[in-house]
């Protein structure tokens, strides 16, 4: 049976690299938090240069909890997010 996942996509401000400074030790502590508690399965950036993030998740709720309250987002360093459905095959 397939797998399924929620991933969270984050579309970033240009200037994130020179904006994230005050909001990336908090943003990175609430990722290594889900991480720890298994709500958060995989994450990192997107793009070279970073355009965005991937963020995967079990549960859709807690994909949007979790950008409701990231200090990227609540800071304006994500311009839009979105929550997809992810099936493993």
């Amino acid at each position: 049976m397939a797998e399924r996942r929620q991933v969270l996509f984050y579309d970033y401000v240009e200037d994130i690299l020179e904006r994230r400074g005050p909001h990336r030790d908090a943003h990175l502590t609430a990722i290594r938090a889900g991480k720890d508690d298994g709500t958060i399965l995989e994450a990192g950036p997107l793009g070279d240069p970073i355009t965005g993030a991937a963020i995967v998740f079990g549960d859709r709720e807690a994909a949007e909890a979790f950008a409701q309250a990231d200090p990227y987002v609540t800071g304006g360093l994500v311009s839009d997010w979105r929550v997809e459905l992810w099936t493993l095959v």
